[in-house]
């Protein structure tokens, strides 16, 4: 059963939105955790406990209506900069989110994918990536990508170096060399480009985030912060995504009268 088949039509007519319309990839950058937890005088912990709840709510929206991607960015190759006790958190609470959430994604019909420098990362975490990834392989209904220990400028030199490996061992020749070829290169080499990219937080950059695969995704920078995130949020942004006309870069030729 395809993502778009599971969903009754019903719920389409509900939010007047087009099933023929629906992304088929979502990504979203979820910031705005720690300010979140500041403006409630909480600790930033309690922020990123908050848009954990907040990216459960994403994951049923997109199976509710048939979206069949959704890319979150999780943990940058920046996010080390942090001060050291939130990065120990970040790395305790996802060790411990990735098998707590198994059997919800797994009912829901997820497809839990890891993206990143995933060797950088503690053996523990390491080794729940792999049962999670394992155990939900052959979900079909969304695939959810976990962007972790993940920069785009990174993904796109590994690449490269991959191809320059592969030209000296003769498997690869500069004419073969196509935009799809190097697309296979990536981390995302099996996941189509994102057609909506979402940023929480009220800040209008990519921080370093799909920059290969955004080239003509339609982008959302909300001011709300992600763990105020909700159901609702998600289906203004898909409304609004339906309303806008996707050119390509080709010129849209106007009726004639």
């Amino acid at each position: 059963m395809t993502p778009l088949e599971s969903v009754s039509l019903a719920v389409y007519e509900q939010y007047k939105l087009d099933p023929e319309k629906i992304p088929a990839h979502v990504a979203i950058v979820m910031d705005g955790n720690g300010r979140w937890a500041k403006k409630r005088f909480l600790p930033r912990i309690m922020g990123h406990r908050s848009g954990a709840e907040s990216l459960r709510t994403t994951i049923k929206t997109c199976v509710e209506f048939g979206i069949s991607y959704l890319t979150v960015y999780v943990f940058s190759t920046e996010n080390w900069k942090r001060p050291a006790t939130e990065v120990s958190f970040l790395m305790g609470f996802l060790k411990q989110l990735v098998l707590q959430e198994l059997p919800e994604l797994k009912s829901q019909g997820v497809k839990i994918q890891f993206l990143g420098e995933l060797s950088a990362l503690a053996d523990d975490l390491q080794n729940n990536i792999r049962i999670a990834q394992d155990e939900t392989a052959h979900n079909t209904i969304l695939t959810l990508n976990m962007m972790v220990n993940y920069g785009s400028r990174n993904e796109i030199l590994y690449a490269c170096k991959a191809m320059v490996r592969d030209a000296k061992n003769g498997t690869l020749d500069e004419a073969s060399v196509t935009e799809s070829v190097f697309s296979s290169y990536l981390y995302t080499k099996t996941i189509p480009d994102p057609d909506i990219l979402i940023r929480t937080g009220g800040d209008i950059r990519i921080s370093n985030y799909l920059l290969w695969q955004i080239a003509y995704s339609e982008f959302f920078f909300l001011d709300s912060l992600w763990p105020d995130f909700n159901r609702e949020t998600l289906i203004k942004v898909l409304q609004e995504f339906q309303n806008r006309e996707r050119r390509f870069g080709a010129l849209i030729e106007e009726p004639e009268a």
